[in-house]
């Protein structure tokens, strides 16, 4: 589904989180500021998934953040049905909070592993007590956990003793309680075996399905993200780097560090592998407390000329395409952008495992 066509349900302008760099004990001096995020955008449509991925230490965790709300922004708006919530305090950030819920990298840290699992997804019931009547909460929280493949009698149990999949489970149950319409997943499967990866990525597209829900999918894993994303965004040092849709990123990417992060995906078949091109990056990623001007990733790209150190490039089409209906004419931001397929073209129902139920704790 392409974000541009569905209703519009989440806009990001210019989003910007910096973090303030200071000296000294008594009186503190302010000596810099690490540009977190510097100038996101992209928009969300109704029943699409948005995937962001990119290395750690790009900015994907502190989006997601500010996004429901848990960090304020330092520049940008994040328009909820066309209301900035960047502005919103008290009653009315409330309201919006119920409609926009995370579920968080680690499963067992997002647990409060003092209270019973009934009581953790009953949680956001005490908080918006308008949503589900007192003595109908625990038949609710019942549900939840049937709902996401768990045995309802599982209510009086407690985080540690559950596996790190039905830990996770237990926090996309919570996530549902509100009946939300935009899920912020950080990174809900990196903390997770390779196998309960694909029950809790099956899991979330059959609710997405079933809840009429809109993800915002944040990963580093590129083989989940092409899975379960409508719409993929690459991040690079707080910024966007290119979008499109998920064919147009994986077979048709045209930045260097798309390319770059694509040919370092493991490919299943020998053949493949043996003639794909790999493409070996020099350098590290540049300190977030001193970008490097011009183009961010200039510093550790093959295709760098002056002009790279001189100009920002926009996020946009590439000249060469903008005339064109190709896949290849999607946003970049890149003043050398080309066309190159890195990986093999995935093939046609290439699916993750079925979805098997977990052996009980």
């Amino acid at each position: 589904m392409d974000g541009t066509t569905a209703e519009t349900i989440l806009e990001v302008d210019g989003l910007v989180k910096h973090y303030p760099l200071t000296r000294g004990i008594l009186f503190r001096k302010q000596i810099g500021e690490v540009k977190a995020v510097d100038g996101v955008d992209f928009r969300l449509g109704r029943g699409e998934t948005l995937g962001i991925v990119g290395e750690s230490g790009c900015g994907k965790s502190t989006v997601a953040r500010m996004l429901v709300n848990l960090e304020r922004p330092t520049a940008g708006t994040i328009k909820y049905k066309g209301e900035d919530i960047t502005r919103l305090s008290g009653r009315a950030l409330k309201a919006v909070r119920r409609n926009i819920q995370m579920v968080f990298q680690d499963p067992y840290t997002s647990l409060n592993p003092r209270m019973t699992v009934g009581d953790i997804i009953g949680e956001p019931y005490e908080i918006h007590p308008e949503v589900a009547p007192k003595g109908d909460r625990r038949r609710r929280v019942q549900d939840l956990l049937d709902v996401v493949g768990l045995n309802p009698e599982y209510v009086n149990r407690y985080p540690h003793q559950f596996s790190g999949g039905q830990r996770q489970r237990i926090g996309i149950a919570r996530g549902l309680a509100l009946r939300p319409e935009i899920i912020v997943a950080d990174e809900p499967v990196s903390a997770l075996d390779v196998s309960v990866q694909a029950q809790v990525v099956n899991l979330l597209e059959r609710l997405q399905d079933e809840f009429d829900l809109s993800y915002v999918f944040i990963a580093h894993d590129l083989s989940i993200v092409r899975h379960i994303s409508d719409r993929v965004g690459v991040m690079y040092l707080g910024r966007i780097v290119e979008t499109g849709r998920d064919a147009e990123i994986y077979d048709h990417p045209t930045h260097p560090y798309t390319q770059a992060l694509l040919s370092a995906v493991p490919v299943p078949d020998p053949d493949a592998r043996e003639h794909r091109e790999r493409i070996i990056l020099t350098g590290d990623v540049p300190s977030p407390a001193n970008v490097p001007s011009g183009c961010r990733f200039r510093t550790r790209c093959w295709k760098a000329q002056e002009r790279c150190a001189l100009e920002v490039p926009l996020l946009a089409v590439p000249a060469e395409f903008r005339f064109t209906e190709g896949p290849a004419a999607h946003d970049s931001a890149c003043h050398f952008a080309e066309e190159k397929q890195v990986v093999p073209p995935e093939e046609p129902g290439g699916e993750p495992p079925a979805e098997e139920p977990e052996s009980a704790p």
